[in-house]
């Protein structure tokens, strides 16, 4: 029989959500459906979705489909064991060799997500003595991995390089230097300094790792992501981690760079260690939707069309936004409580654009997260910049 809230930790718990909601910063899960696509049904009405990953709409792209339902077929429902007893399977060693080409390294390893992806990387690479300087504004996941991986941690201001340059300075002789930067920002969407974080890197015999999971298949020319975008070559001081989950429609995660980078990851990495491997129907998604960029470059310009539309429209409008190109599209709100009326009066005006708090953003820095997809038309960006403006005068952001 349940004790309720007369069991004190349990009447602890009900406080600290109590808490949340006073603040503003109380969550729920909400269902929508059906999953992909422009558009959305939110409590039983249609509405288009803004706040997609799925840049370029690949998570409902007949070829993916098609890949995983043939591998599932084929090889059944799981792999049936970690990657280190019996779980490797050629699909996963063919996945691999297709990072490895399509990032250009020597080497990869799959994980069975982006978030294991960062945290066996990072965890696994350093330990204590070793010495990571990582930007502010990093992902939670990257944030998560330098507090596990035991080593003396830096943090520098969003995108200063020469901060991240003074504290590398300060690494002990002998340490394993590790210099640690989103490729773009989840949550602001811009671009990291990567030219600038390399030389660093390299002034200071450290390894450069970059978080290209909302860059991979949307920027560069190829859509190899931030390294590409900038021309830089990716050299074995590089170190390349991304997910199959956001621009390549799927779930999964990789580390691209030096065979011994990735030699060291499938000893060392707990994640890849301890997990059962990925099934075949996850691995053949994968597998296909990097095929799909590479086949398909008209989605990824589709898509810069749009975010260069919509951003016009907003900007026009009167409102600030943070990013300058790209699919991801912060407005700025700042207060938990007005970025939920924001998000309230978005939906009411047929879009679905849930208000980010924290802790996912500093505190007062909540906001209205737009991102934009392939999978959308310009009718739609119109569409949402109409309602967009509308709610942001409602809770006083633009005239």
């Amino acid at each position: 029989m349940s004790q309720g809230c007369e069991h004190p930790a349990l009447a602890a718990l009900v406080r600290r959500m109590a808490d949340r909601r006073r603040d503003g910063l109380h969550r729920s899960l909400r269902g929508v459906g059906p999953a992909g696509g422009p558009r959305v049904i939110v409590d039983g009405r249609q509405v288009l979705l803004m706040a997609s990953n799925d840049y370029l709409g690949l998570s409902r792209h007949h070829r993916l489909a098609r890949a995983a339902s043939r591998a599932a077929l084929a090889h059944g429902a799981g792999a049936g064991a970690s990657r280190l007893i019996s779980g490797t399977l050629d699909c996963h060693q063919q996945l691999e060799r297709q990072i490895a080409a399509f990032k250009k390294t020597e080497a990869a390893l799959f994980f069975c997500t982006g978030y294991m992806a960062n945290v066996g990387c990072v965890a696994g690479l350093c330990g204590p003595g070793d010495f990571i300087v990582s930007d502010a504004l990093n992902h939670a996941s990257l944030i998560d991995a330098c507090r596990l991986g035991r080593a003396t941690v830096k943090v520098y201001p969003h995108a200063d390089a020469a901060a991240a340059q003074a504290l590398l300075a300060q690494a002990p002789a002998g340490a394993l230097k590790l210099l640690i930067t989103d490729g773009v920002f989840s949550m602001d969407g811009d671009l990291a300094p990567l030219p600038e974080l390399l030389a660093v890197a390299r002034r200071h015999g450290a390894l450069l790792l970059v978080d290209d999971a909302h860059a991979t298949g949307v920027w560069g020319a190829g859509g190899r992501g931030s390294l590409e975008h900038f021309g830089l070559a990716p050299e074995s001081d590089i170190i390349q981690v991304g997910t199959l989950s956001k621009a390549l429609g799927g779930l999964g995660g990789f580390v691209a760079g030096a065979a011994v980078v990735i030699d060291c990851l499938i000893n060392l990495a707990r994640p890849f260690v301890f997990s059962t491997a990925a099934p075949p129907a996850q691995v053949a998604a994968a597998a296909e939707a990097l095929r799909v960029v590479e086949d398909e470059a008209h989605l990824r310009h589709k898509l810069h069309g749009l975010c260069a539309l919509l951003r016009g429209l907003l900007e026009e409008g009167g409102l600030r936004l943070l990013s300058p190109a790209g699919p991801i599209i912060p407005i700025l709100v700042g207060d938990a409580h007005r970025a939920l009326a924001m998000g309230q009066a978005l939906l009411a005006e047929g879009v679905f654009a849930p208000a980010i708090r924290p802790p996912t953003v500093p505190q007062g820095s909540s906001r209205i997260r737009l991102t934009v997809t392939a999978a959308h038309e310009e009718a739609d960006m119109r569409f949402a910049a109409r309602a967009v403006l509308r709610a942001a005068r409602e809770v006083g952001l633009c005239p």
